[in-house]
C-alpha cells in the first residue's frame, strides 16, 4: 500500500538540512531504485523552486510500504529526523486516484 510521510522542520533548518542531505537522498534514491518511490521533494518556505536562505518548511514522500508499521519504521529512521530537521512527522496511508 502507498502512505504519505508528512514532515514538518523545525525552525530555521536548513543548515540542519546541509548535514543531513546526502544520507536523506541516498534512503530515497533506494526506495525508488526499488520502484516504490512515487514522489518526494520538500516544501519550499517561499514561492519558489529555489529559496535559498529561506529555507523550507518540510517535505513529502509518498512511497510503498508492506504495513503503516513499516512506513512509520522508515520514517523514524531518516536522517533528518537524527539531525534535528524535523520537529514533526506524520505517516499516513494513502490511495493515489489520479494520474
Amino acid at each position: 500500500m502507498l502512505f504519505a510521510i508528512i514532515s514538518q522542520d523545525v525552525p530555521n533548518s536548513l543548515p540542519l538540512r546541509k548535514t543531513a542531505r546526502a544520507d536523506h537522498i541516498a534512503r530515497l534514491t533506494e526506495l525508488r531504485d526499488e520502484g516504490r518511490l512515487i514522489l518526494a521533494g520538500p516544501h519550499p518556505a517561499i514561492e519558489s523552486d529555489d529559496p535559498g536562505d529561506a529555507g523550507f518548511t518540510g517535505s513529502l514522500v509518498v512511497a510503498e510500504f508492506a504495513s503503516l508499521q513499516d512506513a512509520q519504521s522508515w520514517a523514524d529512521s531518516d536522517p533528518y529526523i537524527k539531525a534535528g530537521v524535523y520537529e514533526r512527522v506524520t505517516v499516513k496511508p494513502f490511495k493515489k486516484v489520479l494520474p
